[in-house]
């Protein structure tokens, strides 16, 4: 049994990957009348003369609203928001596992911008934090910025700042063992939607200067007049040669590509074409841009993956643990990009530099360190 039918059988056996648990036993009428009537009035009338206090009194402080329209649920695309719940399970699952947030899965039956930012705005006095999720591009931009405008609780959205977050950690670290400094290398990343964006304004952000963006038409340029309001302002800041054509010909004389588009679009030569120990993270999902196998044939030094049964998995479940766990505990109304990048350096740091090999850039998702180190980073960024 391959693995997708052994995740298809044990969907069928749970019926749902998660559940809702009560955190005392309810045992008799005594019990009753502390967590519901008539006791629990006294909760409602101190929060209504303090509403700060819903953060001790209810379980807002550490629930998290997981949210998605199923536009573009991982590499399958638009499937809908019923498929997108098996996604969002297993987020709010992740969570639950790793840094102990309670998550709670939420998909939408719209796919207009205004509809989602009122019905998000209008939930929202529920949860500590909101995570979107599998939103796509451009719209998850506006959806996004709008809600972190009217919004009073952190809004995160994974598939952009998580994806960033884990790349700038990986990269940092594959790029000690090649002895190559990012302020020099040229990256090309291909795919300009919602992760390809946020991957590269985070790596400017850490001190990046030779980008290039591809999408499916080739190089971006500024002059393009295809491009979104996203992708034209990432074209004022990438593609600093003004190169044309298309990933083949972006890739001659790269030391980084990043994939985050579509399966079986890079083949060996391109490697090849790719400066000295060239790194390589094709991480399209299920199926990626070139197989490990085959970009480590073609010369690739340092090859990182998105599945979890090969080395360097790139993951965005190694940060959103954390990261909300410390926005939760240090109660920050926004997640800011210095919260971003120091995540980002929490994660990297976590492997030594003398235990830096080809196969080991980042740590392996069971790492007990990872949340706790990554919720620290952050709460200390916010004590700021």
């Amino acid at each position: 049994m391959d693995i997708m039918q052994e995740s298809l059988a044990l969907h069928k056996k749970l019926n749902g990957k998660i559940e809702i648990k009560t955190t005392f036993k309810i045992k008799d009428m005594h019990d009753m009348t502390l967590a519901y009537t008539p006791g629990v009035a006294k909760a409602c009338l101190e929060i209504k003369d303090d509403p700060k206090k819903v953060y001790e009194l209810t379980s807002k402080r550490h629930t998290v609203a997981v949210i998605s329209d199923g536009t573009a649920v991982l590499g399958l695309g638009d499937i809908g928001p019923l498929a997108a719940i098996p996604v969002m399970e297993g987020k709010c699952a992740i969570f639950k596992r790793f840094a102990n947030v309670d998550a709670i899965p939420i998909v939408l039956n719209t796919k207009d911008v205004d509809e989602l930012v009122e019905t998000i705005y209008r939930m929202s006095p529920s949860f500590g934090g909101i995570n979107l999720e599998d939103i796509s591009a451009p719209r998850c931009f506006e959806v996004e910025r709008r809600l972190k405008e009217i919004c009073d609780i952190p809004v995160f959205h994974d598939d952009q700042h998580g994806t960033a977050i884990v790349c700038g950690a990986a990269l940092s670290n594959a790029l000690k063992i090649v002895k190559k400094s990012l302020d020099q290398v040229k990256i090309v990343i291909n795919g300009a939607g919602s992760a390809g964006i946020a991957i590269t304004k985070f790596l400017l952000e850490l001190g990046a200067k030779h980008i290039t963006v591809c999408d499916k038409f080739g190089i971006i340029t500024k002059d393009d007049p295809q491009l979104n309001s996203a992708q034209q302002e990432i074209s004022l800041r990438t593609n600093l040669d003004e190169k044309k054509g298309s990933l083949k010909d972006a890739l001659v004389g790269a030391d980084v590509f990043i994939g985050v588009s579509a399966g079986n679009i890079v083949d060996e030569a391109m490697i090849r074409s790719m400066n000295v120990d060239p790194i390589v993270f094709p991480l399209a999902n299920p199926t990626p841009e070139i197989s490990r196998d085959k970009a480590l044939v073609a010369g690739a030094r340092i090859v990182g993956t998105g599945v979890s049964n090969q080395p360097n998995q790139i993951n965005n479940a190694l940060v959103f643990p954390g990261l909300f766990r410390g926005a939760l505990d240090s109660g920050v109304k926004q997640i800011t990009t210095d919260i971003e990048i120091a995540a980002c350096h929490a994660l990297a740091g976590i492997i030594k530099d003398d235990e830096l090999h080809e196969n080991y850039i980042l740590p392996n998702i069971f790492h007990k360190e990872i949340a706790k180190k990554i919720a620290k980073a952050v709460k200390k960024v916010a004590k700021k």
